[in-house]
């Protein structure tokens, strides 16, 4: 059986026996069995599930109305010290027919790339072994991190500036690092690569480390900031990757504000085609083409994924090698409306 589905919150006047519940959840480290603990002093909890894919909002369903009527009051806007003594920002809910095809809560988890049937993605499992693997954790842990709000991260090469969401290619940090040398031409001689990697020279690295339950918004990278082929190199964690393309017909997505994300896309727009792929660790990643300007990818923010029959545990750390290439024109890609040089 398949979770439910929740609408947003609803006017504090709109009882229901739902509650959805802002600031707190897997993203900062409250587990939903914590949540259900707490909640479950005020009546029966049927379950606690994700509201959406930031970490940290959750639904709570109560058997009765007037459970959720009592957890709210008690609870709503103020801190509990049994989750983190965070502040508890609690609407009612309601519950929503499940989506034909399996909707937005369910979507395939494919193990190869070719059951992606998303043009421009390859992935290449054991790229590395676990003796490099290792080696090159060693190699990044040996240098100094700088710290996102949720994930830490590392730039050779050129350094991507969030503020802008681009490069600043007149600022050079210098050669990749020596200890990477040996997956540059791995890359240009895997056959799988052939037609399209052997004559590039990647020449930037973003290393970033994801804690449990951290992930990445929706994004594109940023057309006019990089070439067309984005390798990712996934160590020490597993995770899943799922993909988004957006109905052409609808507008643009908005550029993002964060951090994180390139492009990023509306929550609230669900006009899209989704897919999933699963990364084992030592596996290596190409966006492509269509893959890297029109889709969307993302890594939701759960500590636990569904494989298809299997739940998988994130590991206590996931680190990712993503090597690109700086563009030094603008993008002339066949995709202009997600083209900020088009735009």
């Amino acid at each position: 059986m398949g979770v439910p589905r929740f609408g947003r919150g609803k006017n504090d006047s709109e009882l229901s026996s739902n509650l959805y519940v802002a600031n707190c959840g897997p993203a900062v480290g409250i587990s939903h069995d914590d949540i259900a603990s707490v909640f479950s002093e005020f009546g029966v909890v049927n379950g606690v599930y994700a509201a959406d894919e930031s970490g940290t909002r959750v639904i709570v369903s109560y058997s009765q109305q007037s459970s959720a009527q009592a957890a709210f009051t008690a609870l709503n806007g103020h801190t509990c010290p049994q989750l983190g003594g965070r502040s508890l920002h609690i609407r009612y809910s309601v519950l929503q027919p499940t989506p034909k095809d399996g909707g937005s809560d369910s979507v395939t988890v494919c193990i190869t790339a070719s059951d992606l049937s998303i043009p421009g993605i390859y992935l290449v499992h054991d790229f590395i072994s676990a003796k490099e693997e290792e080696e090159l954790l060693q190699a990044v842990d040996c240098r100094p991190w700088n710290s996102l709000s949720k994930r830490r991260v590392q730039h050779y090469g050129y350094e991507f500036c969030y503020d802008i969401r681009n490069v600043n290619t007149r600022h050079c940090l210098g050669e990749l690092p020596s200890f990477v040398s040996p997956i540059l031409e791995r890359i240009s001689s895997c056959p799988t690569f052939k037609n399209s990697a052997e004559n590039i020279v990647l020449d930037q690295l973003t290393v970033n480390e994801y804690p449990p339950g951290v992930g990445l918004s929706p994004h594109i990278d940023t057309h006019s900031a990089f070439e067309d082929l984005i390798f990712s190199l996934s160590l020490s964690g597993p995770c899943i990757m799922e993909f988004r393309r957006y109905d052409s017909g609808d507008r643009p997505p908005r550029v993002a504000s964060s951090a994180v994300a390139e492009t990023e896309s509306s929550e609230d727009d669900s006009n899209f085609i989704r897919r999933a792929i699963y990364l084992p660790p030592r596996s290596l990643l190409l966006l492509s083409g269509e893959a890297r300007y029109a889709w969307h990818h993302y890594i939701p923010h759960h500590k636990i994924d569904k494989v298809n029959e299997r739940v998988i545990r994130r590991a206590s750390r996931r680190v990712s090698f993503t090597f690109r290439k700086v563009r030094t024109d603008g993008c002339k890609c066949e995709f202009p409306q997600y083209c900020d040089s088009q735009r």
